[in-house]
């Protein structure tokens, strides 16, 4: 693969970054676990980056309830509440822990676990994620490409031998230090804001 903007625009349409699961994709009627991993598995199977890779399992589902990131389910069915929540523990998990998961999402679970109503309407706050979302991944692809035209500068002495090596590395490298710093200010916020908001 040459390190250019059509090789570039085709690997981010690849990715297919604006394909997600909607709030209008989630059944209204609670569901079973059976349907909820298949629920998963046909809106979500962009997201894998190998074939078998597994979106949702049942093990998982049930390790997220033992580990309290996830509400249990009422009478062996999960609400939109509850999908919601896997939805946003899938995403998380691609970069944080499980301890963070659970620092990120402890009130909320006691919230959505009490009996009277919920002061968090959990499905606002997905839709504004998949809203912000949608507008970020405009803003990735600019900046993929700004990244490439700040490495086609930096390498333009280099030996014509590998340039083209030398440039993906560049570019991994790059991608990878900002995920990274990215990674690092969301473990700040979840160590200052929530692991504090815990003791209150």
């Amino acid at each position: 693969m040459n390190l250019n903007t059509e090789n570039f625009n085709f690997l981010i349409k690849e990715l297919h970054l604006d394909e997600d699961l909607k709030l209008s994709d989630i059944p209204d009627l609670d569901l079973y676990m059976d349907q909820v991993i298949t629920l998963f598995d046909d809106k979500l199977k962009h997201l894998k980056r190998n074939e078998d890779d597994k979106i949702l399992t049942k093990t998982m589902i049930n390790n997220y309830t033992k580990a309290k990131i996830l509400i249990p389910p009422n009478k062996k069915k999960y609400s939109k509440n509850h999908i919601i929540l896997l939805i946003l523990i899938y995403y998380l998990k691609q970069t944080l822990s499980i301890n963070d998961i659970s620092l990120l999402f402890n009130n909320i679970i006691k919230d959505l676990s009490s009996n009277e109503t919920s002061n968090l309407d959990l499905k606002k706050i997905y839709q504004s994620f998949l809203n912000i979302k949608k507008s970020e991944s405009i803003i990735i692809n600019e900046n993929l490409q700004n990244k490439l035209k700040l490495i086609k500068n930096e390498t333009k002495d280099f030996s014509n031998n590998n340039i083209e090596i030398s440039q993906m590395l560049l570019q991994v490298l790059c991608v990878i230090n900002e995920a990274n710093t990215y990674k690092r200010v969301a473990e700040k916020m979840i160590d200052e804001f929530f692991a504090n908001y815990l003791d209150k």
